[in-house]
């Protein structure tokens, strides 16, 4: 496409006019992302802007002619940021840096995003050849100090790679890969921004390939990088580096296909994966990463004796250690404890196969041990299993037959649940105190949840029925 046509379709954005008619004269360019949507046809809903002055006044103006609000993103680097108070647009206005668009663009960190358009002329600058590298799909830094600027502009590679399926530039591969150690530099809440961004893409196993050629993990995730090379028993066909990877494909391949895997629950497992986890991230990414991290502490686990190899406690320990990570990144507490969630419970679902058909009272201890991940980690334990493709008997075709059908029937059953809540008590547990005679504590918790359990399993269906059972269960 040439200059004048991305500048075209630049400015033929809805926004773009928008915005065009609220800053009258300022000198303001589009920079960036916007331009490259619009040349690739997809809907621009957030655009970069740089204007030669202080941001402050174009922003509140923009927040004011559209309806939104202005807030002040950084004070370092004079930002600000105008949003609609539904999330369906922003737009952010940077100061101009360098004395020129020119040079301003030349602080940038990739080609593609190293293009502007005046917003009031409609002319187009592309001094880096950032058209001609969109067009052939390749992801070039802009010069040799684009990514040691600011190192967080590696992860960012990886997570463009994951959005829109490009290449890196064996010199930008090169570049990369040296600044790396710097990597964990940037704040771990920008990082992990970054690596939910490429998780939760279309190509989120090219983005960690990426990261992988860059040498992200080492400084990101270590955890990730030392999977590699760990040998497993004959369960597995793979090292544990790349069953994790055929795990995550598993997920992918899971949500989208659900039907496949959950029958008739898959409209409303559908819904549950959309759902808002925290901080804008889905249940859809934290299953994700709870696929990518569910075998993290498989490394420091690993025990060999007599040819047998063991992972004891990696589950348990990978729960810890899933804590440590998003501790370090900065996530919310509910992030950090779903995806640990996933790597504790990830196991249980197996060892229940052989005992097909499970009878009430096993569904209910399965439900009430891991709620509140109950469906998501049931999904993790099929993409876990159809990545074990060994030569043991637990990995043939029956087995994993059965793990998938047991899989089908626990979702229902788990969704049953979320509907329905844990089965209500026959009566107050002070009333039931009274009936049995003994005081609240310990022995009333204990008979309170076994009658829980009986009821789900419908052996007590009236109150005298639940104190003659509590009595049993005492005596």
């Amino acid at each position: 496409m040439s200059l004048e046509a991305a500048a075209r379709a630049t400015m033929a954005v809805e926004l773009v006019r928008q915005v065009k008619a609220a800053v009258g004269g300022e000198r303001v360019w589009v920079v960036g992302g916007a331009i490259r949507d619009a040349v690739l046809n997809r809907e621009v809903d957030d655009l970069d802007l740089v204007v030669d002055g202080p941001p402050e006044a174009a922003t509140r103006q923009i927040a004011s002619a559209l309806g939104g609000f202005a807030f002040e993103l950084s004070s370092e680097f004079p930002t600000w940021r105008a949003r609609d108070r539904d999330g369906t647009w922003q737009v952010d206005f940077a100061a101009l840096r360098g004395g020129s668009i020119e040079a301003d663009l030349g602080l940038r960190d990739f080609t593609v995003g190293a293009v502007a358009v005046d917003l009031a002329s409609g002319k187009g600058l592309d001094p880096f050849g950032g058209l001609a590298d969109l067009e052939s799909g390749i992801l070039r830094a802009v010069g040799p100090e684009s990514l040691t600027a600011d190192p967080l502009r590696l992860m960012r590679a990886a997570r463009l790679v994951a959005q829109f399926g490009w290449k890196i530039d064996p010199g930008t591969i090169e570049l990369g890969r040296a600044t790396a150690p710097l990597a964990n530099q940037p704040a771990g809440e920008r990082t992990l921004a970054e690596l939910c961004l490429l998780i939760a893409a279309p190509g989120a196993i090219e983005g960690l390939a990426a990261m992988d050629q860059l040498g992200l993990y080492e400084s990101v995730l270590p955890e990730v990088e030392a999977l590699k090379g760990v040998v497993q028993g004959p369960n597995h066909h793979l090292d544990v580096y790349g069953h994790t990877v055929e795990v995550l494909e598993g997920v992918i391949r899971i949500e989208s296909d659900l039907e496949a895997f959950v029958g008739e629950s898959a409209p409303a497992v559908r819904d549950l994966l959309n759902e808002d986890l925290s901080d804008g991230i889905s249940r859809s990414t934290g299953l994700r990463l709870g696929g990518l991290l569910h075998d993290c502490a498989k490394p420091q686990t690993r025990t060999e004796a007599n040819g047998f190899i063991s992972f004891r406690g990696h589950d348990s320990q990978g729960a810890d250690a899933i804590k440590g990570i998003f501790g370090r990144l900065k996530s919310s507490n509910r992030l950090s404890e779903y995806v640990a969630a996933l790597a504790r419970h990830h196991l249980i679902l197996g060892f229940m196969v052989p005992q097909r058909p499970l009878d009430r009272h096993q569904i209910y201890q399965y439900l009430t041990h891991t709620e509140p991940v109950s469906i998501d980690v049931t999904l993790l334990t099929v993409a876990d299993r159809l990545a074990a493709r060994g030569s043991s008997s637990i990995a043939n075709d029956e087995m994993v037959a059965g793990h998938l059908e047991l899989a089908s029937e626990m979702v229902a059953d788990a969704l049953e649940w979320r509907r329905t809540g844990p089965p209500a008590p026959f009566m107050p547990g002070n009333q039931l105190a009274r009936e049995l005679g003994i005081e609240p504590g310990p022995d009333l918790g204990r008979v309170i949840d076994a009658l829980a359990e009986a009821r789900f399993a419908g052996e007590v269906d009236s109150a005298s029925e639940a104190v003659e059972f509590a009595r049993r269960f005492l005596a």
